[in-house]
C-alpha cells in the first residue's frame, strides 16, 4: 500500500507590500519583505522626527499597507503620520495577533504582525474620521472631567458628615440652586442653622425645621477648610466643562450638513450634566434625523455615541455585525451542543456602555421598552436585561441612521399583546411535544 503524500497547504500572498510595525513606549519596529532593503527589519524612536523617517523608509521599500498593533495610547502618532504618508494603516486588537511560539521579542511580533498582514488574516479596528476623532477626544475628556466633579461632591459631603451636618439627607443634590446658596454661606462665616436653612428654595419638599435641624452641627476649621477646598475644585471643574463644551460646540458645528433642522428643540429636560448649548440640533443637522426621541438616550448620551462611532453606518453591513462590535451580542459560544460561559474581556467599548447606561434608566419606563426590560429582569436578573436592552436601543440606532427614518415606537398594550402572543404559542409546543391534546377553544 503506498503512502499518502503529504499535501502542503499554501497561504496565498494578498498583500505583497504590507509591513508590520511592533509598537512601544520609547521604541518601535518595523518589518517589511526580504529583499526592500539590506534589513528587513529596523529599529526607529518613539519621537516625531523619528516617525517621519519610518514613514519614509516604509516608502522606499515600496509599501503600501502597513499593520500595527492598538497598544495603549502609543499607536496614536504613528498611525496619524503613517496616514498622512498615504499608507492603508490597518489597527489591529492585540489580542487578535498571536506570537509565535519560542522566546518572544519585539523583531519576532513584527516580523509575525507583517506576515500575518501579507496573508490577509488581520482585521482592522473600527476607526472614524478625523473630525469625529476630534468630537471623541472632547467628549472622552468632558466625560473624565465630570467624574471629577463627582468626586469633589464626595469630598464635600464627606466633610459635612465629619462636622455632623446633614444636609444632603434633606436635600437631593446639595450642588444645586439651594444646595450652593447654603454652602456659599458657610464659606463666608454663618453658622446660624436657622439663617442657613432660609437660603433654601421653597420648592424643597423637606420642611424648613427639617433642614434647619440638619444644619446644625459642630464646625471644625479643619473639615470646613476640606469644604471649601473641595467647593472650589467642584467650582473650577465646572469652568473647565463649560470650556470644552465651547470646543465640542465648534466641531458639532463643522460636522452639520444637514439643513432641515429648522424648529427643532429640546423635548427632553436638560440633565444637570448637559451641554451648556442645544446638541439636539447640532445632532440633527449632523445626522438628519433626531435620534434624541429613542426612549433613554439624550442629546449627551447621543453625542457620545456619535463620537465613538461617526454617522456612516456602512462600516457595519448588517445590525448583527453593529451589535458585536459593541459587545452587546448575546453569547453564542457552543461546543458539544452545549452553551460555554462568555468570555470576560477588560476592555469595554465606550459606545456599547452608553447604551447600557441609557438602558439602565429604563426600569420604571411606561412604554414598551420598559416592559422589556422588567420581563427580561423578573426572567434573567437585573444585568441581562441591561444588556438585552442596550441591544435593542443599538439595534433602533443602527436602523435610524442607515435608513435615515425617525423613531416610530409601539404602544406598550400592543407589546404587551405580542408578547401574550408568543407566550400562548410557546404553551402549545411544550403542550403538543408533551402528547397532551388541547382544548379547542383553548387554542382558538
Amino acid at each position: 500500500m503506498e503512502k499518502e503524500k503529504k499535501v502542503k497547504s499554501v497561504i496565498d500572498v494578498v498583500r505583497p507590500n504590507a509591513a508590520g510595525i511592533d509598537i512601544a513606549s520609547e521604541v518601535h519596529y518595523a518589518s517589511v519583505p526580504e529583499g526592500r532593503d539590506t534589513s528587513s527589519v529596523r529599529k526607529f524612536g518613539s519621537f516625531t522626527e523619528d516617525l517621519h523617517k519610518m514613514a519614509h523608509w516604509l516608502k522606499q521599500c515600496n509599501i503600501d499597507t502597513v499593520a500595527m498593533e492598538s497598544t495603549g495610547i502609543y499607536w496614536i502618532q504613528p498611525y496619524l503620520i503613517l496616514e498622512e504618508y498615504g499608507f492603508d494603516v490597518y489597527l489591529v486588537n492585540a489580542r487578535h495577533i498571536k506570537n509565535v511560539s519560542g522566546r518572544k521579542t519585539d523583531v519576532q511580533d513584527c516580523q509575525w504582525i507583517r506576515q500575518l498582514h501579507s496573508y490577509g488574516l488581520l482585521n482592522r479596528s473600527f476607526q472614524p474620521e478625523s473630525l469625529t476623532r476630534e468630537l471623541r477626544t472632547y467628549m472622552r475628556h468632558r466625560k473624565h472631567l465630570v467624574q471629577s466633579t463627582a468626586t469633589q461632591i464626595l469630598l464635600m459631603q464627606k466633610a459635612f458628615e465629619q462636622m455632623n451636618i446633614k444636609l444632603q439627607d434633606v436635600i437631593t443634590d446639595i450642588t444645586g440652586l439651594s444646595g450652593k446658596r447654603i454652602i456659599e454661606a458657610i464659606l463666608q462665616g454663618e453658622r446660624d442653622a436657622k439663617t442657613l436653612s432660609e437660603l433654601a428654595d421653597g420648592r424643597i419638599k423637606a420642611s424648613k425645621e427639617k433642614i434647619r435641624k440638619s444644619l446644625t452641627g459642630v464646625w471644625r476649621e479643619e473639615h470646613l477648610f476640606e469644604l471649601k477646598q473641595a467647593y472650589d475644585l467642584y467650582q473650577y471643574l465646572n469652568l473647565k466643562i463649560n470650556e470644552c463644551d465651547g470646543q465640542i460646540n465648534k466641531v458639532m458645528n463643522r460636522l452639520g450638513t444637514n439643513d432641515n433642522s429648522d424648529n427643532i428643540k429640546r423635548h427632553k429636560r436638560p440633565s444637570k450634566n448637559s451641554f451648556n448649548f442645544d446638541g439636539t440640533m447640532h445632532l440633527k443637522q449632523i445626522l438628519g434625523i433626531d435620534v434624541t426621541k429613542i426612549y433613554g438616550i439624550s442629546e449627551l448620551s447621543a453625542t457620545e455615541i456619535i463620537s465613538e462611532i461617526g454617522s456612516d453606518m456602512t462600516k457595519w453591513p448588517t445590525d448583527k455585525h453593529f451589535v458585536s462590535w459593541l459587545n452587546l451580542a448575546p453569547n453564542n459560544r457552543i461546543s458539544g451542543d452545549k452553551k460555554l460561559k462568555p468570555k470576560k474581556t477588560s476592555k469595554r467599548n465606550n459606545a456599547g456602555q452608553a447604551f447600557m447606561l441609557a438602558a439602565s434608566t429604563l426600569k420604571n419606563s411606561e412604554h414598551w421598552l420598559g416592559a422589556f426590560y422588567r420581563r427580561i429582569k423578573a426572567k434573567r436578573g437585573p444585568g441581562i436585561a441591561v444588556k438585552a436592552t442596550a441591544r435593542k436601543l443599538s439595534l433602533i440606532f443602527y436602523k435610524m441612521l442607515k435608513d435615515r427614518i425617525e423613531f416610530s415606537p409601539i404602544s406598550i398594550e400592543r407589546y404587551n399583546e405580542y408578547f401574550k402572543e408568543r407566550r400562548i404559542k410557546s404553551i402549545q409546543r411544550q403542550a403538543q411535544a408533551l402528547g397532551l391534546r388541547l382544548m379547542p377553544e383553548i387554542v382558538s
